[in-house]
């Protein structure tokens, strides 16, 4: 979501600063101008740090789990060309006859995240994940189009190859918007081919609107996040480096707890959230935000004629519970259920109970 890239930037920089400062101590001891072993060892200690400090962090700050999330891509996978050049990947789990899920990640990770859900749902459901343009394993588009409604109709495809049962559709945080967005351009599949939507830690329109900060973020949209954004698109191969810099030092780490969790996560999850994070191309992240900026769907809510659940965790700062509580109020045939304590990331950090309301759900719908 948008307000990350404020904090991304600023793990780097720092990353950047720890780095550079670890050499500069050391290269001042080795001309002399700094003069003892203290310098010698805080030198080296800065540089070690850069390049390993989330591996000492992570085991002293943080529990390990009974069941620690992982990159999992064991399902039946199906390539779809679209006509702008890219390849969506989309991968299979469960049994063929069961109801289908099609579930829509966030901007920023790609469909690994669905870890849990792929493990507690595929039992029972047909579970179908896949990857966003330009994120894990779908190529980007040739036309550098990473509008919310290039994505839609990459869902319309990935519906129309999901088998003759209606689908229900999952999205969380940018997956839920292209849920939404869907909803708009094809409002004949809802009923027909749609039976219901999840929208997940989601908003129905800009994401600036409905953050932590909002009116400071919103008014900083144009003089400084943009400009920010367009300098990562200029900038990717550099940024991408210094986001992994940041990955090993930890900094990265924290980024993601602060905008993500509350608290309560592992630290193999963690880990997990930071590693598909640093997976994605900054210039693409950067492309994919700008986009969202153009997010509008508020009046689409009253449209949409399908059940929905809505899914919000209750200190959630990247989009705030009161998006979660605007949707409930203007969706027709909507339910809203508030994970506590849950973020940005309580797919993850509460994926028992996330699972759980999803379940429900999809078992009435079909």
């Amino acid at each position: 979501m948008p307000p990350t890239f404020l904090l991304l930037w600023l793990v780097q920089l720092l990353s950047i600063g720890i780095l550079g400062g670890g050499i500069y101590i050391l290269y001042e001891w080795y001309q002399r101008e700094l003069v003892g072993t203290p310098y010698l060892v805080a030198g080296i200690a800065l540089v070690l740090w850069s390049f390993g400090g989330s591996f000492i962090s992570l085991p002293l700050l943080r529990r390990k789990g009974a069941e620690e999330p992982k990159i999992m891509r064991t399902g039946t996978v199906q390539r779809i060309q679209r006509p702008d050049g890219s390849v969506l990947q989309v991968e299979f789990y469960g049994p063929e006859d069961g109801q289908p899920i099609i579930l829509s990640h966030g901007w920023g990770p790609n469909s690994a995240v669905w870890y849990y859900a792929k493990r507690q749902l595929s039992d029972r459901f047909r579970v179908i994940v896949w990857d966003l343009p330009g994120l894990g394993k779908s190529t980007r588009p040739k036309n550098n189009d990473y509008s919310i409604e290039k994505y839609a109709r990459d869902l319309e495809a990935v519906v129309a190859i999901a088998g003759d049962k209606p689908v229900i559709l999952l999205g969380h945080s940018m997956g839920g918007m292209i849920n939404l967005t869907f909803s708009r351009l094809f409002p004949e599949q809802l009923g027909s081919r749609v039976a219901g939507l999840i929208l997940a830690d989601t908003t129905y329109t800009n994401p600036l609107k409905t953050s932590i900060l909002s009116g400071v973020l919103r008014k900083l949209q144009k003089p400084l996040l943009e400009p920010l954004l367009y300098l990562t698109i200029l900038l990717s191969p550099i940024l991408w480096l210094m986001t992994w810099l940041s990955f090993l030092n930890g900094l990265l780490h924290i980024s993601v707890e602060i905008s993500g969790f509350k608290g309560t996560e592992t630290r193999g999850q963690l880990n997990f959230a930071a590693l598909l994070s640093a997976l994605g191309s900054p210039g693409v992240l950067a492309r994919g935000t700008l986009a969202m900026f153009n997010f509008e769907e508020t009046r689409t809510l009253s449209t949409i004629n399908v059940p929905v659940l809505v899914v919000c965790g209750a200190g959630d700062i990247a989009t705030k519970p009161v998006a979660s509580d605007r949707m409930k109020a203007e969706l027709p045939q909507a339910e809203l259920v508030t994970i506590k304590p849950g973020g940005h990331m309580a797919l993850i950090e509460k994926n028992h109970l996330f699972s759980e309301v999803v379940s429900t759900f999809c078992a009435n719908c079909s």
